[in-house]
């Protein structure tokens, strides 16, 4: 199980350097503005189903149209909810569902 929880851990930091440098700047290209209403929209969404509250969290970030979802969800089902839910947002690329699995959920 150790393993399981570090390469979740990895995945998340991966993540969030290749977005360190993005959250350092403005955001002031149409590109990063795009990204950041998709992001906003996805939340909001998300905010809908209450299924996803808390104990359960999910992070969204956006990069050139692709939503990365990271955090943590108690089912499967939750998790393919929240990507789902993702995908239904116009300007989404793709979804990248790298949300985990809490230990109660296995």
């Amino acid at each position: 199980m150790r393993n399981g929880r570090r390469a979740v851990l990895a995945s998340m930091l991966l993540i969030g350097a290749a977005f360190a440098g993005c959250a350092a700047a403005p955001c002031t290209s149409e590109s990063c503005k795009a990204d950041a209403k998709i992001t906003e929209a996805v939340r909001a969404k998300l905010k809908e189903h209450s299924e996803l509250g808390g104990p359960n969290t999910v992070y969204v970030q956006t990069r050139d149209g692709i939503v990365y979802l990271t955090g943590q969800v108690v089912t499967d089902l939750q998790r393919e909810t929240a990507e789902n839910v993702a995908n239904t947002v116009p300007g989404v690329q793709r979804v990248v569902n790298s949300i985990a699995l809490s230990f109660g959920g296995r």
